[in-house]
């Protein structure tokens, strides 16, 4: 399976793209897309969108599994994120592929076992689940293929969950 991972944002989106097979990774790609602050809402989401249009042809992942929206104290901020991450869900929805989405929480229980882990811990968790010699930077990347390997990780569980269902 080859999964798309993204942590929206306007000014940085990460993302990664993972192959999955039976329990172990290997990273294909993964980067930013990048928006000039000087650019208006407008072009800053049409740029996300054709780029990660882009990504998602070249790549041809399956599925995308997306971070959700952390709502923090600064609204504007929250809201700019969300039309980020609502034109990501636009670009694969639109691109046929399945969609999953996770909390910060479920990621860093899914990469670490702690909820409440530490950015640091959760880098290091995917430079080592990855076999990377190094986290890969810009954060938004590491929390973007932390978000692929969440979604390999449940993915594998729910599959198990329902053929144990099934066999009833």
């Amino acid at each position: 399976m080859r999964i798309l991972g993204i942590d929206p944002g306007y000014a940085i989106l990460g993302y990664g793209i993972i192959d999955m097979t039976g329990n172990h990774f290997k990273v294909c790609g993964y980067g930013a897309v990048t928006t000039e602050a000087s650019m208006c809402m407008t072009d800053r989401l049409k740029c996300l969108y054709s780029s990660l249009t882009e990504i998602i042809a070249e790549y041809e992942p399956e599925v995308a599994s997306i971070e959700e929206l952390f709502f923090n104290t600064n609204t504007k901020t929250a809201i700019m994120v969300g039309q980020a991450r609502g034109v990501a869900i636009l670009a694969c929805a639109n691109s046929g592929m399945d969609i999953a989405e996770y909390t910060p929480l479920q990621i860093k229980q899914a990469l670490v076992g702690y909820g409440r882990a530490e950015k640091k811990q959760v880098q290091n968790m995917v430079k080592t689940i990855l076999n990377l010699k190094e986290v890969p930077k810009p954060d938004d990347t590491a929390d973007a293929l932390a978000a692929a390997i969440c979604h390999g990780h449940s993915a594998n569980a729910n599959k198990r969950l329902a053929g144990a269902i099934k066999s009833r």
